[in-house]
């Protein structure tokens, strides 16, 4: 089968596609024809070894894991001799659970992993925009504990995770403000944010507006703006932080007596269910910026580290 391999850390052109073994699905595995996968952040990460700690989970001079992508939307072709969960021929997305191998042609995942049917109207593209934005918005809208009536403020309201979490937060009753640049207001406002500020035109932190949770999902807003717009005994989620941030939203919460929230979401069937359930409601909607083909992987990933993707960047496989 085809697929995107990378053998060093670097840049976008460490990837190259290759040819690799089928996998064949055991005992309780099913074998995925995949159709769609994307491209995220974390896969960007993970490929530039960026921070240097990523190393030590991934292998400290080469990659442990040669094919990246964490996240499909596919059809079963086979399943293994106990399966019983799905079968031949069912529509099928999710997340790998840091197995990753997205970027190929055929994947084999446990049948009781981060999978779910897909969305019945949800093309196999619309469906591999779903699980990094879904299972990492709900893992932190859990945490956040969003009560209907709630003030909430959403940073990076346009990318992957922040436009689920507007999402999500206005599914669970909240009062959603989503900060994002200028290109993107309409698209928030559509996923359903009350209001909508153009970082780029106003400074969020000295509008006067207090929030009882804040979510910053892109680590580009200083940690003391987030602060300064939080309620007292309000939430702050740092969803996206590395150390030096987490060490002052820690540092903020013991000090001041806020909850803070941060850390690796996990992608669970659960999440994955749930995301499944708000899609199939329509209370959840897909939002893509680009598609790649698995042919242009160097070119997906090179649009990725710019920084400005709204929503996810779609890998077709042909």
């Amino acid at each position: 089968m085809k697929a995107a391999v990378f053998t060093q850390y670097g840049g976008p052109e460490v990837l190259q596609l290759q040819s690799v073994a089928k996998p064949s699905p055991k005992d309780h595995e099913i074998l995925i024809r995949i159709q769609a996968t994307a491209v995220n952040s974390g896969d960007c990460r993970l490929r530039k070894a960026d921070p240097f700690a990523v190393r030590f989970f991934f292998g400290l001079f080469k990659p442990g894991k040669p094919i990246l992508g964490g996240v499909l939307s596919g059809t079963v072709e086979a399943v293994g001799s106990k399966v019983t969960t799905f079968r031949v021929g069912d529509s099928v997305f999710g997340a790998t659970q840091l197995q990753f191998g997205a970027y190929a042609e055929y994947i084999c995942l446990p049948e009781t992993g981060a999978l779910a049917i897909k969305p019945t109207h949800f093309s196999h593209d619309e469906a591999a925009a779903l699980p990094f934005g879904g299972t990492t918005a709900y893992h932190f809208v859990q945490q956040a504990r969003i009560q209907p009536g709630q003030n909430v403020l959403v940073y990076g309201a346009s990318g992957a995770v922040g436009s689920t979490v507007v999402q999500m937060a206005k599914y669970f009753g909240a009062r959603v403000t989503g900060v994002c640049s200028t290109a993107n207001l309409a698209l928030v406002k559509h996923l359903g944010a009350d209001e909508v500020l153009d970082y780029t035109q106003t400074d969020f932190s000295k509008t006067g507006e207090q929030y009882d949770v804040v979510f910053e999902t892109v680590n580009k807003a200083p940690v003391s703006a987030c602060l300064a717009v939080l309620r007292k005994n309000g939430t702050l989620v740092l969803s996206a932080a590395m150390l030096p941030e987490m060490l002052r939203g820690a540092w903020a919460a013991r000090s001041s007596g806020i909850r803070f929230v941060a850390g690796m979401a996990t992608e669970t069937p659960e999440a994955i269910r749930f995301v499944q359930q708000l899609a199939e409601g329509g209370q959840l909607k897909a939002v893509v910026d680009k598609k790649f083909s698995l042919d242009d992987i160097v070119a997906a990933h090179a649009y990725v580290d710019k920084g400005h993707k709204k929503g996810n960047v779609v890998m077709q496989v042909p």
